[in-house]
């Protein structure tokens, strides 16, 4: 397929791509309290010390550096400009599934910028499709693509696919990837927790 390209819904003004920085600075939390309440919350402050101004302890964000910088380029308008009334792009993906008899499943998100929805689906997949335990999942090795260049988690056995993927026309990288993803499991014998060995974090019970 190569890349996917958005359509042209009637009425829509022009739009081309923006170059948004990205910054490591976002964390997740997964958490079930003991009378059954759930919890999954990506939050991000974007730069390492958000705004820069601290508020009764608590570090104020700078989400403004989620919108482009810049209105236009080749005189065509940026999506993701600065405008009154719009939320700044963000790729943050918490998620709480429930089964059929809407009773909760599994919780799971993950910090990595706009890496996190492959990371997240990936997860979901290893839980639901494939059996895996949280922990299990999160351990699998990452595969990514932004809608460009298919990147593979360097170090893992991920890398072993890149003949493949490039016999098939995709452009491979191999990199580290900043997965930072936190999962519960309701099971029929109780909560199965996992925490990402790429970043800081744990699993805790009471």
């Amino acid at each position: 397929m190569n890349k996917a390209y958005a359509g042209v819904p009637v009425g829509a003004v022009a739009l081309t791509d923006g170059d948004t920085i990205e910054r490591p600075s976002t964390t997740h939390l997964s958490i079930v309290d003991d009378q059954g309440n759930a919890v999954s919350m990506t939050s991000s402050i974007e730069n390492a010390f958000g705004s820069a101004l601290m508020v009764e302890g608590f570090i104020l964000n700078n989400q403004l550096t989620d919108f482009s910088f810049i209105a236009k380029k080749n005189e065509l308008l940026l999506a993701n400009r600065v405008q009154a009334n719009k939320r700044p792009r963000s790729s943050m993906a918490p998620m709480m599934i429930f089964n059929k008899d809407k009773s909760l499943k599994l919780l799971v998100g993950s910090p990595g910028g706009s890496r996190i929805i492959n990371y997240v689906a990936q997860t979901i997949i290893g839980v639901l499709d494939w059996q895996l335990n949280p922990q299990e999942a999160i351990n699998l090795p990452k595969i990514t693509n932004r809608n460009n260049v298919t990147t593979l988690e360097r170090g893992t056995t991920a890398q072993a696919l890149q003949p493949l993927l490039e016999a098939k026309g995709h452009t491979v990288h191999i990199r580290d990837l900043n997965s930072g993803l936190h999962a519960i499991e309701l099971t029929e014998t109780g909560f199965v927790g996992g925490a990402d060995p790429r970043r800081e974090g744990l699993v805790l019970a009471k």
